[in-house]
């Protein structure tokens, strides 16, 4: 799925070629990708707008409009947008186009349907989009430091790895950049998190910011289902630096000494390295 680092490039691409376009029409095809609202009220609610901004909060793409309402667009396990010239051949599970005044066209593509494109006012997030409105802190978008993390782990005993993928605690990391940055600050993923001392706090603030901005030079991570790309087309090539995720089995690149281990943490697949990571 997408983490921070792939929906920053997109929002990116989408600040270059999206924003200060009008949205002259809109197609929606599978309505499961409007499932908040209807195919109706996202045509109305985006037809004749003018994109202001591109914004991200965690794995949430968000683009407010010239009506004072915003467009979110989340991704999930598939989704991809796509900008092309208008007529150009469409991929498979292309579910919403947008028709721009500037003869592209962007579309939403998803063929697992889990993704979303909604249009939203932002003054009712709370009732709206709860998830949104409850996300933790951005260690990209927002201040982030040890203080901050410290503040956002609190007292907890719950082990770093599932604590890292909790959206309410730090948003916009998954399953690929919390084993990379466990990885990186040499803590093990079941470690819990209120043993660590100040030292490895900012040790750990420093990987995550570290990692994900590396991340996000790079384009993000496209693995070998090849379906996350940005706003043209392009894979990312942040999964060539990966240290742990998707090696089990292979020699440490950071020791030399130790093997790829994978085991499950809080229920998802997590790798890391028994020598580095104590």
């Amino acid at each position: 799925m997408p983490e921070l680092p792939e929906v920053e490039t997109v929002r990116r691409g989408l600040q270059h070629h999206l924003v200060g376009r009008r949205i002259t029409a809109v197609e929606v095809g599978r309505e499961r990708v409007v499932r908040r609202t209807s195919r109706e009220e996202l045509i109305s609610g985006l037809t004749d707008t003018v994109v202001r901004s591109a914004d991200r909060r965690g794995k949430y793409l968000l683009l407010p409009l010239d009506t004072g309402d915003s467009m979110m667009i989340h991704l999930r396990m598939s989704g991809q947008v796509l900008l092309a010239p208008a007529g150009a051949p469409r991929p498979p599970h292309t579910h919403v186009a947008m028709h721009l005044d500037d003869g592209n066209e962007a579309w939403f593509v998803d063929p697992r349907t889990f993704g979303e494109v909604v249009v939203f006012d932002p003054n009712r997030v709370d009732v709206e989009l709860p998830s949104l409105a409850m996300l933790g802190v951005d260690p990209i978008a927002e201040q982030f430091d040890a203080t901050i993390l410290r503040d956002a782990i609190g007292s907890s005993k719950r082990a770093l790895k599932p604590l890292l993928l909790d959206q309410q605690v730090i948003a916009g990391i998954g399953n690929i950049y919390a084993d990379e940055i466990l990885h990186a600050s040499r803590l093990r993923p079941d470690r819990p998190a209120d043993s660590l001392d100040q030292r490895r706090i900012e040790l750990l603030a420093t990987s995550i910011v570290d990692i994900l901005s590396a991340a996000i030079q790079a384009g993000g991570s496209t693995l070998g289902d090849a379906q996350y790309v940005d706003l043209m087309g392009e894979t990312g090539s942040y999964q060539d630096d990966h240290h742990v995720y998707g090696r089990d089995g292979l020699r440490c690149v950071t020791c030399g000494r130790g093997w790829i281990q994978r085991t499950v943490t809080g229920g998802r697949g997590t790798h890391y390295c028994g020598v580095c990571q104590r």
